[in-house]
């Protein structure tokens, strides 16, 4: 690991066990009021036009450009769950225009389309904050841009080279050299920063839950606390299976993100990964000054290992990041989410870049479960017949990107559109293994990355291997 932010750092002296001592395990943006009444469970038998399994934001969505396109279609949204209550509402809030993990991946998987792919992405951008501007959604909606920060000098070379896609494709960033980048945030680790513009930051709970009540408003119906449990064809269209009733359909689309799949295909193309993230109390008056941070951008390491960090509303500081943990059998359990050591790197971490924070408690710590591809971005599919469409694969990046998953994941159930004829859109990620075979090549790729980050950025004969096909397992 990178020996600025080693967990050898959390000592007695530390400050960090000390300051999420009393943090609350829950995710900050769910532990929160507004939060809409809860849906009924779905039992007994149905119908309806089209049905949407997840209502985190690819469902919701799904389910809102749905009506949009036809006011009359009967559309019904089931969930295991609750609305955002996984990966939605999970997040640290960093809306990113990029479709693709960033410009630099898409130059590299889809060189052809990288430009149209940059168009889209801030296209979607501009859609999400319109949509929240027209049904005044209370969502803390900032267009700040993000500020990504080299750390290490050999995170220069790939800062420029980001810096290089940037220029090439006209979209608007700043460079800011050491002194520059300390003027604008104060941290003794920086040593230089790439700002680009698209980017913004939300409060993800209070967007997926104001744009589950304008799906309500338009006459979306929502069961919650009700997973589908099997897919069947049926002569005309498709039958859900939940545990309490059966639901038909015209069509369906699938948005399960990291929770296992319906489809048996899909079984090896995503992964649950769990990230970490801590949410500070508000910072004083002092506080924040000692800090700067006046632009209010989004933050994230340059390195292998990356923090993402952000500001909220309230001044509060979210930090999360780091390391992503996958276990045997792709398991997800919510017991997985309490991870003392975990947050208590994190909170180490923290207190490296932001020394002058030290005293500073953590009110809130947890987790959530990202559906990793072995491409980094989102990938879809049709199945029974072209009656299912589904999207996943984000691995992390879906906040922004969701909305166009979702538009796409409507095309296929339609026919062709000049978006399903991308290669973008037909093409599919390389599977991961089954296990037994699974576990240890994560833990291979995850082990090199750590060392690849405290090495200066060498990769080893392995991750070489894996950059040659595009590959990699990442949050």
């Amino acid at each position: 690991m990178n020996t600025r932010q080693s967990s050898s750092r959390n000592t007695p002296a530390d400050p960090a066990p000390e300051a999420i001592r009393d943090a609350k395990l829950a995710p900050f943006w769910l532990d929160q009021p507004g939060a809409p009444a809860p849906s009924p469970e779905f039992t007994g038998a149905g119908e309806c036009d089209l049905a949407v399994v997840g209502a985190g934001f690819s469902g919701l969505w799904a389910a809102l450009l749905a009506k949009e396109r036809d006011p009359g279609l009967d559309v019904v949204v089931l969930d295991g769950g609750s609305v955002g209550g996984q990966a939605s509402g999970r997040n640290g809030g960093i809306c990113m225009g990029s479709l693709t993990h960033g410009v630099a991946q898409g130059a590299e998987l889809f060189p052809r389309e990288e430009e149209r792919l940059v168009q889209l992405g801030m296209g979607t951008l501009d859609a999400i904050e319109r949509t929240i501007a027209r049904e005044c959604i209370d969502c803390g909606w900032e267009r700040t841009g993000e500020l990504d920060i080299a750390t290490a000098p050999w995170h220069l070379e790939g800062l420029r080279e980001e810096r290089a896609h940037y220029a090439r494709l006209g979209l608007e960033h700043q460079w800011l050299d050491r002194e520059e980048l300390q003027a604008d945030v104060h941290s003794p680790t920086y040593l230089a920063g790439l700002w680009h513009h698209d980017a913004a930051i939300v409060d993800p709970a209070r967007l997926a839950w104001g744009l589950a009540r304008v799906c309500a408003e338009r006459g979306v119906r929502f069961f919650e606390r009700t997973p589908v449990t099997a897919l069947e064809r049926t002569p005309a269209g498709v039958m859900l299976r939940a545990r309490g009733g059966t639901l038909r359909a015209r069509s369906a689309v699938l948005a399960t993100n990291a929770f296992r799949p319906l489809l048996r295909r899909l079984r090896l193309s995503v992964i649950p990964v769990y990230d970490y993230a801590l949410m500070t109390e508000p910072l004083s008056e002092a506080q924040f000054e000692s800090v700067g941070w006046s632009r209010r951008q989004a933050l994230a390491d340059a390195g292998y290992l990356f923090h993402y960090y952000r500001l909220t509303e309230d001044r509060r500081i979210l930090w999360g990041g780091w390391d992503a943990l996958y276990h045997y059998g792709s398991r997800i359990a919510s017991r997985l989410e309490d991870r003392p050591d975990e947050h208590a790197e994190l909170a180490g971490h923290f207190f490296a870049t932001f020394p002058q924070l030290e005293g500073l408690r953590f009110t809130h710590r947890w987790a959530g479960v990202i559906d990793t591809c072995s491409r980094f971005c989102q990938f879809w599919g049709t199945a029974l017949g072209g009656r299912v469409s589904y999207v996943l694969g984000y691995t992390g990046l879906g906040v922004a990107a969701s909305r166009f998953g979702a538009e796409v994941a409507l095309d296929l159930l339609g026919g062709p559109t000049e978006l399903t004829e991308l290669r973008f859109v037909k093409s599919r990620p390389l599977p991961f293994p089954p296990e037994p075979f699974r576990l240890p090549l994560i833990e291979v790729t995850r082990r090199s990355t750590q060392r690849a980050e405290s090495a200066g950025g060498r990769r080893n004969l392995w991750l070489r291997s894996l950059d040659r096909f595009g590959l990699g397992f990442d949050s």
